[in-house]
């Protein structure tokens, strides 16, 4: 209990004089309207299949989650642009060895036969003119625009002249090619490089050395031949761009095949979804087109067949339930005259019953509280077929919520003495909203009404709160509470959580059912939350004007005392859900 709370038995403490507490935080935004217009709401832009190239990107995410046809389409994309790849790079790789291959078996098949001739040469110079023999022999050795022939002596030549042909460079040479050659003269060692000159850019290239011995002299020199590879880069650019050229185009011509394949099965789907929406909406006419003999077109007929099932169902329904409100509204109309007449006789007995025997004068005092009874009964029964043949009118003014709360208190005033059932009052400010009194005065009647005959003596607390489009009441009580099935129960008619329970009040058991249609007519809603042994609360949230339509509550949602959360809160606000078929807006 908040201190500086006056609490007396059967009495009022009220905190008007207060400070304000600021409001909580608002909820999730609530509709309200017919039950065509929440179906109709319920579908947004992207329940409406839009091709992505006309959708927001911001909205690409929700095709995701909601396309199958994006999703198996961008699969489809995604798999085949990795098997394309893995193709790719296994024949570009078996193309490019193979190309290599080639070039390097023709190139030291050359190799092996200008060494030789030059070896046949060399064996055959002058000893005193074998240098100048050696820079003709490479020179002769070079084919220009086939490979370039570089001349390097080795620790056992007596000459460090390096020579070689075209704008070689003799770094071309890799380090362990050299010690490689320099080892062993026997045989020939190649690898790929690049080929760098002097006045041009380097190129891929071929290198192939071996050692050559001149026997006059014993001089050994390493001799390397250059093959530039520019011709097999160019054949394996092309090779290359044909690859990805194809590969482009059969990923998108497999895109469009995913794409047609499940056109031809998502169309229908959609199709059915949206006859759904519109059998939802009320518009029970609505069927599948059915073309062909395939599965989809069985799917159809049955779809069809649930359809006219549930339209003969519905159609069944409404007839009765429009046959038991004319009943209703017909029996409560006869009953008025005679029970005129017999109210009429009950007060002139009522009048005269200390002129009776005790027994009689009892029997007089039962007869008027129960015709008391049956005239609310009547009248709730009334007012219900009032509701559903959709009469009800607002008279609407200017009020203040705090005072119909303080009226209906002095109504109880003397139910709350004999319960012995302290209330405690939480509005500080005044909570001005435009409203039918009267209505707003009947839903809290059955507010505290309940909360006072549940709460077990102990104290109720009334609360109210406000902000800029809406003004709210709260009714809570400590008593029995109410189970979690309970919950969307409370507002059903005729229902009673505990049918062995006395009734104090005299009931009709359509307080709450007539309660939540006011609190609807007016464009607001009534929450219900419950725990066993911990009570109950109500929340009445009401629009502050008859054009602004509720996104929250000033209240919060639960009772901030409650010592566990049974269930969530149940909101019962949505408009009362007619069988009548309407036209989608």
């Amino acid at each position: 209990m908040d201190p500086g709370t006056e609490v007396h038995t059967g009495q009022i403490a009220d905190h008007q004089g207060a400070q304000p507490t600021a409001p909580p935080e608002q909820e999730a935004p609530e509709s309200r309207g017919t039950e065509l217009e929440l179906t109709v709401a319920a579908v947004d832009w992207s329940a409406q299949p839009q091709p992505l190239w006309r959708t927001h990107p911001k909205h690409w995410p929700d095709i995701w989650r909601r396309s199958i046809q994006a999703r198996i389409v961008t699969g489809t994309l995604l798999m085949s642009t990795l098997v394309l790849i893995l193709v790719g790079w296994v024949m570009m790789s078996q193309v490019t060895d193979g190309v290599l291959e080639s070039r390097r078996q023709s190139a030291q098949a050359e190799v092996r036969a200008q060494l030789q001739q030059l070896s046949v040469t060399i064996d055959a110079a002058n000893r005193n003119t074998v240098n100048q023999e050696l820079s003709k022999l490479v020179l002769g050795s070079n084919r220009p625009g086939l490979y370039d022939v570089l001349l390097v002596p080795t620790d056992q030549a007596a000459s460090n002249a390096i020579r070689y042909t075209g704008l070689v460079d003799s770094n071309s040479i890799p380090q362990p090619l050299a010690s490689s050659v320099v080892s062993d003269g026997s045989k020939l060692w190649d690898t790929y490089t690049l080929i760098n000159y002097r006045e041009s850019p380097s190129v891929p290239g071929l290198v192939i050395g071996s050692q050559i011995r001149i026997d006059s002299t014993g001089d050994k020199y390493a001799i390397y031949f250059l093959f530039p590879l520019t011709a097999q880069q160019e054949t394996l650019d092309v090779v290359q761009r044909a690859l990805f050229t194809a590969g482009l185009l059969l990923i998108v011509l497999l895109g469009a095949v995913a794409w047609l394949v499940t056109r031809q099965v998502v169309t229908p789907v959609r199709m059915a979804r949206r006859i759904a929406e519109r059998l939802a909406a009320g518009k029970l006419e609505e069927r599948m087109q059915v073309r062909g003999t395939d599965d989809l077109a069985r799917l159809a007929v049955s779809f069809n067949k649930m359809a006219s099932n549930l339209q003969r169902q519905i159609r069944r329904l409404e007839e009765l339930s429009r046959l038991q409100r004319r009943f209703v509204s017909d029996v409560s109309h006869e009953l008025r005259t005679p029970l005129t007449t017999v109210r009429m006789a009950a007060d002139l007995l009522h009048e005269t019953r200390d002129q009776f025997d005790p027994i009689s004068r009892r029997s007089v005092e039962l007869l008027q509280n129960e015709l008391n009874r049956f005239e609310e009964l009547l009248a709730d029964l009334l007012e219900i077929s009032r509701f559903d043949a959709g009469a009800a009118a607002l008279d609407l003014e200017d009020v203040d919520l705090r005072d119909i709360v303080n009226r209906v208190l002095e109504n109880h005033e003397t139910l709350l003495e004999r319960k012995g059932c302290p209330v405690e009052l939480d509005m500080p400010r005044p909570c001005r909203a435009k409203v039918d009194s009267r209505r707003i005065e009947r839903i809290l009647r059955n507010l505290i009404g309940n909360a006072i005959e549940h709460s077990e003596g102990l104290p109720i607390r009334i609360s109210t709160a406000y902000d800029d489009d809406a003004a709210a009441v709260a009714v809570r009580d400590h008593g029995v509470g109410f189970r979690p099935e309970e919950a969307e129960m409370v507002f059903s008619r005729f229902w009673r959580a505990d049918p062995a329970r006395a009734r104090t009040t005299g009931g009709t058991g359509l307080g709450l059912s007539i309660a939540l249609e006011d609190a609807r007519l007016h464009g607001g809603r009534l929450d219900a939350w419950g725990s066993p042994g911990d009570g109950a609360y109500f929340r009445l949230t009401l629009p502050r004007r008859p054009d602004v339509a509720l996104t929250g509550s000033p209240l919060p949602p639960r009772p901030p005392d409650a010592t566990r959360v049974v269930t969530e809160l149940v909101d019962v606000g949505a408009p009362y859900q007619k069988l009548s078929g309407g036209e989608e807006r």
